[in-house]
């Protein structure tokens, strides 16, 4: 075969355990896949799976997703109930990767976070939104200032977890913005935000759309 998809569902083991709702692949399942129908040979989601567990396992690039990819194959696709003729490359998740819509991936990784605590969100009392500059991604500008990637992060101590995250280019878009945004798709009504003074200016606390926040 040269073009067409490359694999095929088995029927699964009697070992493995059926899926849940609470199942992360059910919702990378969820994820639109954006690459062209035509050559695709691998599942959005397994190449999702595989690079979350790469990641988790200390996977640095693409070449060690790869291997990664080709060292876990047997166990991966037995216990999945899934035949794949081949593992993917490099190439394949540099590709998938710059095609994967980011923020339909970033709100299925928030919404299984939430899946897996007690009562959802109604079960978190606390959030802290943290804002870090990501390495390497500095840049000096025209004017003698400096340009960077950002990432917002709306973490629970208490569980030990980044609930929601967001990443934005200085120039395009602020820090306050983006905390709006992730605060208005969650439902906070009671939960204490915890924010540095840069968020605790009049127009931010008073413009979000989620219900209830309180800032400290």
């Amino acid at each position: 075969m040269g073009f067409g998809r490359w694999y095929r569902l088995l029927p699964v083991p009697d070992t493995a355990s059926a899926a849940t709702d609470l199942d992360l692949i059910s919702y990378l399942q969820a994820i639109p896949d954006a690459r062209m129908r035509r050559g695709v040979r691998i599942p959005a989601w397994y190449l999702l799976l595989v690079a979350v567990l790469g990641i988790l396992s200390g996977c640095q690039s693409l070449r060690d997703l790869e291997r990664f990819a080709r060292r876990h194959h047997g166990a991966l696709t037995k216990s999945l109930g899934l035949e794949l003729r081949r593992t993917p490359s490099d190439s394949a998740f540099r590709y998938f990767f710059l095609q994967v819509d980011v923020a339909s991936l970033c709100a299925s990784i928030r919404d299984w976070t939430i899946a897996q605590i007690p009562g959802g969100a109604t079960g978190l009392d606390q959030l802290i939104c943290d804002g870090k500059t990501l390495q390497g991604s500095i840049e000096s500008t025209k004017g003698g200032g400096s340009a960077f990637i950002a990432q917002v992060t709306l973490y629970s101590a208490a569980l030990g977890v980044a609930i929601s995250q967001a990443c934005y280019a200085t120039g395009e878009n602020h820090e306050r913005a983006v905390l709006r945004q992730l605060l208005g798709e969650l439902d906070l009504e009671g939960v204490l935000i915890q924010a540095d003074a840069l968020q605790t200016q009049k127009p931010f606390s008073g413009s979000s759309r989620s219900r209830g926040p309180t800032s400290s």
